[in-house]
């Protein structure tokens, strides 16, 4: 089924949001510096109770800009982030993207084998990485281009009584400072910087080249709908339209007042857009938190009471029991959105009894920027979907296995997407951006959804094989790749399995060597050697022999079944 830009599913949204929004000229760069100037006093990113106006973040990326490019950044170079969420964070990501240069993600918990493919892929010269994360960046082969890592202490950005704290000769304080930063030296070949070295600089000259809105702005790794994680090319265009579009999908935002939360991490797309780029183009105040942690999140809120917080399901429903345990209010948080996986309505119930405001559940893909349906802010809502299409956005409904063959309203079939949001395509990989995306623009989620007579999109299932746990991906292939490296597994398949309060964990069925026992600790600590935590196994069973189609693929959909089948 087809729906043009009149599409009768406006007819649902909430007041005042518009069918379509004005596509914003110029970059991403250029949202920032207007915040700058409409916000200059306003603070601009919270940090542990620590301040930064709108004013000082502006010369703060200037800064880091001219450093970058003493660094010898030029435009369409790679950059690498790895860390997590910090004010140097939103420093580093709009001082790449000043000079035309192009950002790439990363998870700071990745293993050496994880950010090794990852920098092969992609190929930064430069790395700006957390100095906890920066020996795995050092130790990277010297056949990775890397040459030049800058190291960034985030205590540094803490306000000065925290900082002395951590230093208390205490077991407590030790912890806390140790989970921060570290004291380690780093040694190796490739040359290293500090954050504040590279921040001292003077200015970038205002007459420098700056990126235009077709350009590449970021390139965030995602699974995809098959395979080994690879580079969405997101332009700057695909992120500003993105902002806009949730800008114009929440009805009442004060612009220049929010107080916006970032729990999401920005490494994440969802992050990315939420906390990154939306936020800082209402002039919002940015709360950020290295990792989620309910009192830290409680604390902050007495202080900076948050209006706006983009998150998963986990954390709603946990922060809501830590508020009433705590007595903490949370009132004022008016707006909230759920994404990255499915949003149980007992959730829903229970955030809303705690804060009065809204929560609505979104859908996306790093792919898309990663925002492209919504249920609507208001009474037209429908829990237990995931909404309409965005201004600006067309979705068709069709046959997994003919995407010329729409199917009618009430019918399960590939949810295909397009909009000015939609990537331009996989980094440096032609056949897999042409499984997916058609030449009119259409792109292929993998998702098998349902439409109703109200238009509104409800997930059945997905035919990709990516799992989703805590709103974060993971290739089966991976995780089977690690399994199969132990010497006791002569076979494995990894599935999702569905968890009773929404997601999914990450389960595998392994074949055992002749010879060998079993272990389910041993294979999992074998695991955490060359995967982040989220993506090792929480169950391992042992079967006799995985089932396999007549030309010896895994079918790992049998596997779910039969798993699913065992524990009932």
């Amino acid at each position: 089924m087809t729906f043009d830009s009149f599409a009768p599913w406006v007819r649902n949204y909430g007041p005042g949001v518009p069918g379509d929004v004005a596509i914003p000229d110029g970059s991403l760069v250029n949202l920032v510096e207007e915040s700058a100037r409409q916000y200059g006093r306003k603070v601009a990113l919270e940090f542990f109770g620590a301040g930064t106006t709108y004013r000082q973040l502006g010369d703060a990326i200037q800064r880091a800009a001219e450093g970058l490019r003493r660094l010898g950044v030029v435009a369409g170079d790679r950059v690498a982030l790895v860390l997590p969420n910090c004010p140097q964070h939103v420093v580093a990501f709009y001082a790449v993207l000043r000079l035309g240069a192009i950002v790439v993600e990363h998870n700071p918990l990745y293993t050496d084998r994880e950010l090794r493919h990852q920098f092969e892929d992609h190929g930064a010269r430069v790395a700006i990485v957390w100095d906890r994360a920066a020996q795995r960046v050092q130790d990277l082969p010297h056949d990775v281009h890397v040459t030049a890592i800058v190291t960034v202490d985030l205590t540094r950005a803490m306000p000065f009584s925290k900082r002395a704290a951590l230093r208390l000769p205490v077991r407590k304080a030790k912890e806390a400072r140790s989970a921060l930063t570290t004291s380690a030296k780093l040694s190796g070949s490739r040359s290293v910087t500090s954050w504040e070295q590279l921040v001292g600089s003077k200015p970038l000259a205002a007459a420098h080249p700056g990126p235009v809105g077709t350009d590449v702005a970021v390139l965030q790794y995602t699974s995809g709908t098959t395979g080994h994680p690879k580079g969405a090319v997101l332009t700057h265009r695909n992120l500003l339209v993105n902002a806009a579009q949730g800008r114009a999908w929440v009805p009442g935002l004060d612009d220049g007042k929010e107080i916006i939360y970032a729990v999401l991490p920005m490494f994440h797309a969802y992050g990315l857009t939420l906390c990154l780029t939306f936020a800082m183009s209402i002039g919002a105040r940015l709360v950020l938190f290295p990792k989620f942690d309910e009192d830290l999140v409680l604390d902050a809120a007495k202080t900076s009471p948050p209006t706006f917080l983009p998150a998963v399901p986990p954390i709603y429903e946990r922060l809501a029991k830590r508020a009433v345990e705590r007595g903490v209010s949370l009132k004022s948080i008016r707006f909230a959105i759920s994404g990255a996986m499915n949003l149980p309505p007992a959730t829903i119930e229970l955030w809303e009894s705690v804060t009065g405001g809204y929560l609505v559940e979104g859908y996306g893909l790093t792919e898309t920027s990663p925002i492209s349906l919504g249920n609507p802010i208001g009474p037209t809502r429908k829990p237990g979907t995931v909404g309409v299409p965005f201004p600006n956005t067309e979705i068709r409904v069709v046959d997994p296995e003919n995407s010329d063959s729409d199917r009618e309203p009430g019918e399960a079939g590939e949810l295909l997407i397009r909009g000015p949001q939609v990537f331009k395509g996989y980094w440096r990989n032609d056949e897999d951006t042409r499984a997916v995306l058609t030449a009119d623009g259409w792109f292929k989620t993998g998702d098998i959804v349902r439409i109703d007579e109200d238009f509104y999109v409800t997930i059945v299932d997905r035919i990709k094989e990516i799992i989703v746990t805590g709103g974060f991906n993971v290739t089966p292939t991976e995780v089977e790749e690690a399994l199969l490296d132990h010497d006791s597994v002569a076979d494995a398949a990894v599935v999702g399995m569905p968890m009773a309060g929404g997601g999914e964990e990450v389960v595998a069925a392994v074949v055992l060597r002749e010879g060998h026992q079993f272990s389910a600790d041993v294979l999992k600590v074998a695991c955490r050697g060359s995967l982040a935590a989220y993506k090792v196994p929480r169950r391992i069973v042992v079967v006799d022999e995985l089932p396999r189609s007549l030309i010896g693929k895994v079918l790992r959909r049998q596997v779910r079944d039969q798993l699913i089948a065992g524990d009932s």
